[in-house]
């Protein structure tokens, strides 16, 4: 850190997380600062999808399509353990403001727009098909539907990690939990950034130019400067309900018309759960403590109750909920659905040379935005750098899967569930903890009765996963958080076995186990 870098990304998300690794692959000295752990915005509260945004094409926003469904294709290719097809319904109703000429028309365009895919063409189905299909959907008006395929990222919070370990292999240094306080100006060019870390202690550190790569924070960030800008974000919130297996579920992911106020909505087969959302309002609180109101969870129950009317699903049914805002462009007026998706990769030249701030993206096209950014600063600071790398080099975990598995049904300790729970979280790089299983045989068992989590996930976490708390290690490392009992009846294990790691005291032990527990309790609704 004394050494100073060229490039300090402000924000670990997945934005800040690609540009990171890209800027790392091509030779640059990058350094990332987050306030919380990495993925703990905007990153970790999507609909969980790798999409190409069909509801885009009913604003023009032809290009943004193109590029989420070529980026789709490329994610697919090259995290093959982290995003998996999902095959997508439509039902079409009498009187809906999409009738089957237009979603017919929006199919064809898909397809078209999404040349050498990975996935199979849509298809259109009759209302007697339909409901063979899915015998618990609403059948009234139910005139037929399309199908057709996407992609889902299970857990985000692993993409952005594997991109943050990526950078990290390519001599990136990763700062979480250390807030960015000022960015240092001399000459009207970026200097430095003054940060506070984990203990509470200022440093600073000289860099030749920033990437604000905040999310819905980037007009905080730019505060930390010495001179005033516009404003930049004018986010919407959006939140998401998580429930059990209900009466009448679908089969297949649904993306549905809101009876309400006509927006669509998906109801996603979702880590042995649903995931339906989501929602779209103006948000101007505290971008700190978002969360789904309660008419937000009155209108996703509704509309899935009036979709599968068998499912009578109801406050108790839900197993936890989350919100978050979007970083759109700020608009003052306007109906929020039309505020364009598409990223702006903004030069803060009102600022100082070197400060660059990313406005909007989305999670399926992380990858192209974080190639844009980085030439785009080639640009500004006449660098000469090498091309991308990117679009063709796995993440870390797309390496080595049929080596993992065997090395995990190896120790004769997983079920077979438990097996393929450990590959989708941690593709390839699981063989490494089969390894700490070998190696320090207290670690060589599991945390559950089904036998899908392991001890040695734990110290695996906090040695080569950047993880700093018992909140990170539950909820963005493991991932057992977002079990539909979150994890819970393993709290008590995982902290004894991160105390030990670590050398947490009893005190700091308890400390971090209440923080946890609070953490958790945030999300359940209601």
């Amino acid at each position: 850190m004394t050494d100073g870098f060229d490039l300090a990304v402000v924000g670990a998300g997945i934005n800040g997380a690609g540009i990171a690794r890209d800027a790392a692959l091509r030779g640059l000295r990058v350094v990332v600062f987050d306030k919380n752990d990495m993925c703990s915005g905007c990153s970790a509260v999507s609909s969980r999808l790798i999409h190409g945004g069909l509801r885009y094409l009913e604003y023009g926003e032809i290009p943004l399509v193109y590029e989420s469904l070529h980026e789709r294709r490329c994610l697919r290719l090259t995290a093959p353990h982290l995003v998996e097809p999902l095959r997508i319904c439509i039902p079409i109703y009498e009187g809906a403001r999409r009738g089957p000429f237009l979603i017919r028309l929006g199919m064809i365009a898909y397809d078209l727009l999404s040349l050498r895919k990975t996935v199979p063409n849509h298809e259109i189905l009759s209302s007697g098909a339909v409901r063979n299909a899915e015998p618990g959907l609403e059948t009234q008006g139910l005139k037929g539907a399309a199908r057709y395929y996407d992609g889902q990222v299970t857990f985000a919070e692993r993409l952005v990690l594997e991109n943050l370990l990526a950078a990290r292999s390519a001599g990136a240094a990763i700062r979480t939990h250390c807030e960015v306080t000022r960015i240092e100006v001399d000459g009207g060019a970026v200097s430095g950034v003054v940060f506070e870390d984990q203990e509470g202690v200022e440093r600073r550190v000289a860099v030749e130019a920033v990437v604000n790569a905040a999310g819905p924070w980037v007009d905080r960030v730019l505060a930390a400067a010495p001179t005033a800008t516009t404003r930049l974000i004018g986010g919407t919130k959006g939140s998401h309900i998580v429930v059990g297996k209900f009466e009448g579920a679908p089969r297949d992911a649904f993306y549905v018309e809101a009876e309400a106020d006509g927006r669509p909505f998906f109801i996603i087969p979702w880590n042995g759960q649903y995931l339906i959302g989501t929602t779209d309002i103006r948000y101007d609180g505290d971008m700190d403590r978002v969360r789904a109101s309660e008419a937000e969870i009155d209108y996703l129950l509704s509309e899935t109750n009036r979709v599968f009317p068998q499912a009578g699903l109801s406050r108790r049914d839900i197993h936890y909920a989350y919100a978050g805002v979007r970083p759109l462009p700020f608009k003052e007026e306007g109906p929020e659905s039309a505020i364009t998706r598409r990223h702006v990769i903004r030069a803060n030249e009102d600022v100082a040379a070197g400060l660059i701030s990313i406005v909007g993206g989305k999670l399926t096209t992380y990858r192209n935005l974080a190639e844009q950014t980085i030439d785009e600063l080639a640009r500004l600071q006449r660098l000469k750098l090498p091309k991308c790398r990117t679009r063709e080099t796995g993440l870390p975990g797309a390496w080595g899967i049929d080596r993992a598995r065997d090395a995990l049904v190896g120790l004769g300790l997983l079920s077979e569930r438990g097996v393929q729970r450990l590959l989708g979280v941690y593709g390839g790089r699981a063989a490494a903890i089969a390894e700490l299983c070998r190696n320090e045989g207290d670690l060589a068992r599991t945390l559950d009765r089904a036998g899908t989590v392991l001890a040695a996930e734990v110290p695996f976490a906090l040695r080569e996963e950047v993880a700093r708390t018992l909140t990170d290690v539950v909820f963005r490392r493991m991932m057992v958080g977002f079990d539909a009992d979150q994890g819970r009846r393993m709290y008590e294990d995982i902290a004894a076995l991160a105390a030990v790691e670590t050398g947490w005291s009893p005190a700091h032990k308890t400390q971090q186990l209440t923080e946890l527990e609070d953490y958790a309790g945030s999300l359940r609704a209601g």
